[in-house]
């Protein structure tokens, strides 16, 4: 499940949506699901990991036999070492990008807080971001 286009195009969306700046609560708050979702994987709490993904994206990877948990147990994302301290993240109406030591994650937040909509990436020079999980 590597995302060519739709990353990019959520990239291109938190990256360019100039006009709606964000504050820091809601930085904080997408960098806290961000080390949410890492310290589940660092656990192998990959269901507690699916609970924090988008509908969609949690749709795209329980696309297998094995459902959610299996899914992200076979993408194999990078996990962060240090439990994500060094998070930094950009946040744009409801989208957020979250940059880690070893990964960044694309967020959106829904009605009952952020989730993550796209893991596993890492940027491409002159390309949309390469991601391993991401929604349909």
């Amino acid at each position: 499940m590597r995302a060519w286009c739709s990353a990019g195009a959520v990239a291109a969306v938190v990256l360019g949506s100039g006009g709606c700046g964000a504050s820091g609560p809601r930085q904080a708050d997408a960098v806290a699901v961000a080390r949410e979702f890492q310290s589940a994987l660092s656990a192998a709490g990959f269901g507690r990991a699916c609970a924090l993904l988008a509908p969609q994206t949690r749709q795209e990877v329980a696309s297998g036999t094995d459902g959610c948990a299996g899914g992200l147990a076979r993408e194999q994302l990078p996990v962060v070492s240090g439990g994500a301290a060094d998070a930094v993240a950009e946040v744009y109406g409801r989208q957020a990008m979250v940059r880690l030591s070893g990964d960044t994650l694309f967020l959106s937040q829904f009605d009952k807080g952020w989730k993550v909509i796209a893991a596993g990436c890492t940027p491409r020079p002159d390309l949309p971001f390469d991601c391993k999980v991401k929604g349909g």
